[in-house]
C-alpha cells in the first residue's frame, strides 16, 4: 500500500483513506475523473500536500483493488 493510503477500522470503517484525513481514495479518484486537478486539491485541502507522483499511487492502488474484486 502506498505511504499516501491508510486503512484504519476507526475511520470511515476501514475504508482506504488518504494517509491522516478522512478522504477516502475513492472520492479522489472519482474527483480526478471528473476534471479535478493538483490545484483543486491544494485550494480545498490546503493543509493536505499532495503531487502528481501521489495520484499516480492512488490510481495504480485504486486499479489494483478493483482488479481484485
Amino acid at each position: 500500500m502506498p505511504k499516501i493510503i491508510e486503512k484504519n477500522p476507526k475511520v470511515l470503517g476501514g475504508e482506504p483513506v488518504l494517509r491522516g484525513t478522512r478522504i477516502p481514495v475513492a472520492r479522489v479518484v472519482a474527483l480526478v475523473v471528473h476534471g479535478y486537478k493538483i490545484k483543486d486539491f491544494k485550494r480545498d485541502y490546503p493543509d493536505f500536500d499532495i503531487s502528481k507522483k501521489d495520484l499516480a499511487n492512488i490510481f495504480t492502488y485504486y486499479k489494483n483493488q478493483i482488479d481484485q474484486k
